[in-house]
């Protein structure tokens, strides 16, 4: 029984090693949307929500990209809690220094909902590619497909995600 298996059926287990294998990459993930000292809450939700909803999880999609969109909408919540917090609690008069997160957020909403529109194969390449920041070559190693079949995926999902947004 494989790894996404196990967790679909509640294998307490199947959860450590989900956390050894994709920890790494989450946290690399996260890294790259929130400040430091949040990184490792989010990881920390990303891994609860995995979890709590493990049930929803269909094990023949992939459990890489259902993780790291999982951390994406974790790390956008971290931001727009961050931002919620600092309107706050930054008198009016102290305002012209703070950056707005709102339009990075915003994009990050219109980019998740495009990528949704893409077809799960054009949609999985291009998360592993910038989510999960593998080359091209290690995607089709991990999707065991050729590597002329993910640049196309690539190329044609990026396309349409032009497109869409």
């Amino acid at each position: 029984m494989t790894l996404e298996q196990r967790l679909a059926q509640g294998d307490e287990a199947a959860l450590s090693e989900c956390y050894a294998a994709l920890g790494p990459l989450v946290r690399r993930h996260a890294g790259r949307l929130v400040p430091d000292h949040a990184v490792d809450d989010v990881v920390q939700l990303v891994f609860m929500e995995v979890w709590r909803s493990r049930a929803r999880f269909d094990p023949s999609r992939g459990l890489e990209p259902w993780v790291l969109a999982i951390a994406r909408r974790r790390a956008i919540d971290q931001l727009r809690a961050e931002a919620r917090h600092s309107r706050r609690s930054v008198p009016l008069e102290d305002t012209v220094g703070v950056p707005d997160a709102t339009s990075a957020v915003d994009a990050a909403c219109d980019v998740r909902d495009a990528l949704a529109g893409l077809p799960v194969p054009q949609r999985q390449a291009i998360v592993l590619a910038h989510f999960g920041q593998l080359t091209q070559r290690e995607i089709a190693d991990r999707l065991s497909i050729p590597l002329g079949t993910v640049k196309a995926r690539t190329t044609r999902g990026l396309r349409r995600l032009k497109h869409l947004l």
